[in-house]
């Protein structure tokens, strides 16, 4: 008993020049953010702040390090 598979559509994709696809059509997504938010706006500000306070210190490990590779390359260059 041979199954006929049927031919998948074929998919054509047409430019008609622009730079950015019309996307309105597409229904889901993030409809949360076009509700808000029922959280009051002090839990809003205390989350923020503990993200950044959270952030603080990783920040200036990357700062410091990319303070180091400057002077680094810049001493190198001022001495040739």
């Amino acid at each position: 008993m041979k199954i006929k598979k049927q031919k998948k559509e074929k998919v054509i994709y047409v430019d008609d020049g622009r730079s950015l696809a019309d996307m309105s059509g597409v229904s889901g997504g993030l409809d949360w953010t076009k509700k808000g938010t029922s959280s009051p706006v002090s839990e809003i500000w205390r989350t923020y702040w503990s993200a950044v306070k959270m952030m603080f210190k990783p920040m200036l490990v990357v700062i410091g390090f990319i303070l180091a590779v400057f002077i680094i390359v810049s001493v190198f260059f001022w001495i040739m």
